[in-house]
């Protein structure tokens, strides 16, 4: 008797304690997808919680982020499982590492790899699962649930298809190499260009360009300036070409002064020649309203006219 107490004692030990689940119902489960040329979001609403969301911006893959009303969760770290569903007996929790819990609205945001084998398991009928540990012991649950996620997953790669190739701080800096001696725009150097054009066509409060024209120390210093003027005007020439105004682009040209990398090989004197091109949301400077002239009566112009 004795040793089967001492069993049960031992059952009951090794078993997780109760945690306080997160979750809506299944009936009530929704997934919602938004998003425009620069964001993908694919969402679902937890009760009386939150939201999960996988973000994927423009130019990255997705991350998955937990969203609280207020903070129920506690600080500090947390686990993050792609868990098995009940109706798939013999399949155990995918362990995916743990992400570190903040106290703002968003809790935290899980790295590219973890939301993409969160994203695999959703499809294969397994629940992303927050599992968070407080230090007195409580157990917290966060859980998603798969249902009537593939026809949301179909939307929102519909949005990832419209996505740029890159976001602003992708985009924003760019280097237009001249690989030869010239000063003409090769198709490479077009494509990095039409990419940053594409951008600012979706996003207008990018409204500045500043060009920066650079050579290698081939030719003497006045030759060595003018190459690098020339190519920070084939730069400045595309892009009025496709309708940016030359008022929105500032224009430097600094000859061999600021080289890359030393020019001792001629792989290094190629990598010299180039032209920085830097994207800027830059405000309009409003220029004062004229001041409005009282018309003088007539006691006034009388007044005038015996003072002068």
């Amino acid at each position: 008797m004795r040793q089967r107490y001492l069993a049960l004692l031992s059952v009951f030990a090794s078993l997780p304690a109760m945690a306080l689940t997160f979750q809506t119902r299944l009936e009530s489960i929704e997934w919602t997808v938004e998003g425009d040329k620069f964001e993908c979001r694919l969402t679902q609403p937890i009760t009386d919680f939150g939201s999960g969301e996988f973000v994927r911006r423009a130019g990255e893959q997705a991350t998955f982020r937990l969203k609280a009303y207020n903070s129920m969760v506690g600080g500090g770290s947390a686990t993050l499982l792609a868990a098995a569903a009940p109706w798939q007996p013999g399949r155990g929790d995918i362990n995916l590492g743990s992400v570190k819990i903040g106290s703002g609205n968003v809790l935290f945001n899980s790295s590219q790899v973890q939301a993409g084998r969160l994203i695999s398991g959703l499809m294969d009928g397994r629940s992303p699962v927050v599992r968070h540990y407080s230090g007195d012991g409580r157990v917290s649950e966060v859980r998603l649930l798969p249902v009537k996620f593939s026809k949301a997953f179909n939307d929102y790669q519909g949005c990832v298809a419209k996505l740029l190739p890159k976001n602003f701080e992708q985009v924003k800096q760019s280097q237009i190499g001249f690989p030869g001696e010239g000063i003409e725009l090769d198709a490479q150097a077009k494509a990095q260009l039409q990419v940053m054009l594409d951008f600012m066509k979706a996003d207008p409060t990018v409204n500045h360009i500043e060009l920066d024209g650079h050579s290698d120390n081939s030719g003497n210093r006045l030759t060595n300036r003018e190459l690098s003027r020339r190519r920070a005007l084939a730069v400045m020439d595309y892009f009025k070409a496709n309708g940016v105004q030359e008022s929105q682009i500032t224009l430097r040209f600094h000859g061999e002064r600021y080289p890359l990398a030393p020019n001792t090989s001629a792989a290094n004197r190629a990598k010299n020649r180039r032209v920085n091109v830097h994207l800027a949301r830059v405000a309009p400077v409003e220029t004062p309203a004229p001041q409005a002239t009282v018309p003088a009566s007539p006691a006034n112009a009388a007044n005038a006219a015996k003072t002068s």
